[in-house]
């Protein structure tokens, strides 16, 4: 069988491109870590308040400028309420939810996640500016979501 040239280039640029394609999605993957997590952890949504790190929910410095935010969604509210970090701060969440699945959207940065019950949702962001962030809840949890709200605080 012959190909025409015109068969030949189109071959080689398709193969090129997902070629391409597979190395630039493989380049984000493992050297800039921009791939979705591999280990899911589970959590039993019935005794999230006895479970570690959930039975003490709240904002710890781990390291100069570095916080963890162990964080549970349930119905219209998150535990911790308000946070106060100072500026140029990284903040390592750990989140799960008790109830139903619920979202975390921080407007103005790249802080959103899906957090659904038994398993546990890790997500990190760097606050440079000073500021009053807003923390919504992003997916529909019930008859009180335009109320689930809290904020960040950036000093």
């Amino acid at each position: 069988m012959k190909m025409h040239l015109d068969e030949k280039i189109w071959l080689i640029l398709s193969f090129g491109m997902i070629l391409g394609f597979m190395l630039f999605t493989g380049y984000q993957t493992f050297v800039l870590g921009m791939g979705p997590p591999s280990s899911m952890e589970t959590i039993d949504p019935q005794n999230v308040e006895e479970t570690e790190p959930f039975n003490n929910p709240g904002i710890t410095q781990i390291g100069e400028n570095e916080y963890e935010v162990v964080m549970i969604l349930e119905l219209f509210m998150f535990t911790p309420g308000d946070i106060e970090i100072p500026a140029g701060s990284t903040v390592h969440f750990t989140m799960t939810s008790k109830d139903v699945t619920h979202g975390i959207q921080v407007p103005g940065t790249n802080l959103n996640a899906m957090v659904t019950p038994g398993h546990i949702q890790k997500i990190t962001q760097t606050f440079h500016e000073p500021g009053e962030y807003i923390v919504l809840c992003n997916e529909y949890c019930g008859i009180g979501h335009q109320h689930m709200a809290t904020t960040i605080t950036v000093k």
